[in-house]
């Protein structure tokens, strides 16, 4: 019988060394360390010791730890859950870049940061490329990314405005019952606009520069007639516009602007029989050089962890779904008889 091939791995730390923060409360990070690559570590002196079949992987995972605590970074549940599965695909967060470079500050002085590789590449992309469209699920940080991308343009004087866009999908009948005119009946759908802002520009700033029209908070269907030059344009939940809305929204572009859509295509409120037109956006226009396309996954949701598990599970359901309705047609179409003429 063969026998596992188990490999021990030293880890020297520095006497300055808070092991108290790389093993976490009562030794959660450790503990989660162990349960994803099945290892041992144990403390012992100044060395940590790991024993495993990825004891390489999960020797790894502790070094960044070291690497994040010695240089004053945050050391949360959500970014050791990175940690883990970056090394699990063979990187390292040492090297990756990831929560390198600084995007914005919030008004409290807080830096804004790219924390995963995906945000990484979308931050890239939207300071090199005029038009950028952010596709993933919730959690990643499409909105809040562009958002701060958004102000720091603003601050720099590269831009003269921001025009923050959002479709509402059920601008008819159903918010026609409440009170209000029409803009008050559209804000709980731009809610989350006005969060990104006030958290990064502070609320009175914000509405200052409201009241301006140096930032505009608008309906999708505002946007129909205008020319926006020299202006950072963001549509947000771009999953929820029709294809003529979405070919009306990047035709509003001027010269000197940027415009970033974002949006999830696991999230369509569109009625049935209406094709969503950022899926349909994206097969016309992936072939414009000039035009990106980032894909944001569940490894870049940077909400509680149990957000990620939760996107995971529904990917996994939804996959298992589909394969069995495939299976299923494939089964009655080979049932199917044979018309003899």
């Amino acid at each position: 019988m063969e026998r596992d091939v188990t490999e021990i791995i030293r880890i020297s730390l520095g006497a300055e060394t808070d092991t108290g923060q790389i093993f976490g409360i009562r030794d959660s990070n450790i503990k989660n360390i162990e349960d994803a690559f099945e290892v041992s570590i144990v403390l012992r002196g100044d060395e940590i010791i790991v024993d495993g079949k990825r004891s390489q992987e999960a020797a790894s995972v502790i070094s960044d730890l070291v690497w994040i605590v010695s240089n004053n970074e945050t050391l949360d549940e959500q970014k050791l859950e990175y940690v883990i599965s970056l090394n699990s695909g063979g990187n390292s967060y040492r090297t990756s870049g990831a929560n390198k470079d600084i995007v914005a500050f919030t008004h409290r002085g807080k830096p804004i940061k790219a924390k995963t590789l995906g945000q990484g590449d979308y931050v890239n992309q939207i300071k090199s490329k005029e038009i950028v469209f952010g596709i993933g699920p919730a959690g990643t940080g499409k909105t809040y990314l562009a958002v701060a991308l958004a102000v720091s343009a603003l601050k720099n004087r590269d831009v003269e405005r921001i025009v923050l866009a959002r479709p509402a999908v059920e601008a008819g009948e159903s918010l026609g019952f409440l009170p209000g005119d029409l803009q008050e009946k559209v804000d709980p759908y731009l809610r989350p606009l006005y969060d990104a802002l006030y958290e990064i520009m502070g609320r009175d700033m914000a509405l200052r520069l409201k009241e301006k029209e140096t930032i505009e908070v608008v309906p999708l269907a505002y946007m129909r007639g205008r020319t926006l030059d020299n202006a950072f344009i963001i549509l947000d939940e771009a999953q929820n516009t029709t294809t003529a809305q979405m070919k009306m929204f990047l035709t509003r572009m001027g010269f000197g602007s940027r415009v970033v859509v974002t949006g999830d295509v696991t999230q369509i409120d569109l009625p049935d029989g209406r094709s969503s037109g950022l899926v349909h956006a994206e097969k016309v226009l992936s072939g414009v050089k000039e035009i990106g396309f980032c894909h944001l996954t569940d490894s870049d949701v940077v909400r509680h962890t149990l957000v990620r598990k939760i996107i995971g599970a529904y990917d996994r359901y939804e996959r298992k779904v589909s394969a069995k309705k495939d299976g299923t047609t494939k089964k009655l179409n080979a049932k199917k008889p044979t018309l003899k003429r």
